[in-house]
């Protein structure tokens, strides 16, 4: 009876070495997975994160024209600029080139109707510079009125000129953007207007939907 009692004495103590073995072999397995994970590489953001840099050089453009050219008009309730981007020159941060058709237009609200008080068209290049918090716009370089535009155009285009006056002289396209850029800025302001409208033309839906 004895001798059984130390057998099953002995296999007990023989299970539980076994079983702290195996806790400790599973405790060094877990580390070892951990530590591979911790050293894996994150994977690359998302394409949408590609596209703030464009966006936020893109709202400093909007808020350069409305500032600075906007105010050269006589003044609306609310200024919105609108921009056809014709192309982009990203190679030098600290001299980044965005080619585009700038049009600046101020409005009042009078109804469910921004009625245009004022604005013109300030085409050319616009330099700007990434300052680490976002950008800021270094230089303007606007085509000439008069005589001398579309030596200036294509001084400033270059070879981009054709591009540029394909959508300048395209009265229906440009108008069609304006009204989307323009509904953009309702939808975030949450201004209650559903049409636009030129002094001497009948008002235009706006594409909130």
């Amino acid at each position: 009876m004895r001798n059984n009692i130390e057998m099953i004495k002995y296999t007990e103590m023989k299970l539980m070495k076994q079983l702290w073995m195996l806790a400790a072999i599973l405790f060094l397995c877990g580390a070892s997975l951990t530590g591979c994970k911790d050293s894996t590489p994150a994977p690359p953001p998302p394409e949408s994160d590609v596209l703030v840099e464009e966006e936020s050089y893109l709202m400093t453009i909007d808020r350069y024209l409305t500032e600075e050219i906007g105010k050269q008009y006589t003044p609306g309730q609310v200024c919105i600029p609108c921009v056809t981007v014709i192309d982009v020159d990203e190679s030098q941060p600290d001299d980044i080139k965005v080619w585009g058709d700038f049009w600046v237009y101020n409005y009042n609200l009078s109804g469910d109707t921004l009625k245009t008080v004022s604005g013109g068209s300030h085409p050319g290049l616009i330099h700007l510079q990434h300052t680490g918090k976002g950008y800021e716009v270094k230089s303007f370089d606007v085509v000439a009125d008069g005589s001398d535009n579309v030596e200036s155009a294509k001084k400033i285009f270059g070879d981009r000129y054709d591009q540029f006056h394909s959508i300048n002289s395209n009265a229906k396209k440009r108008e069609a953007t304006r009204a989307r850029m323009i509904a953009d800025y309702v939808k975030a302001h949450q201004i209650s207007a559903t049409r636009f409208q030129d002094f001497g033309w009948p008002s235009v839906a706006l594409p909130l939907n």
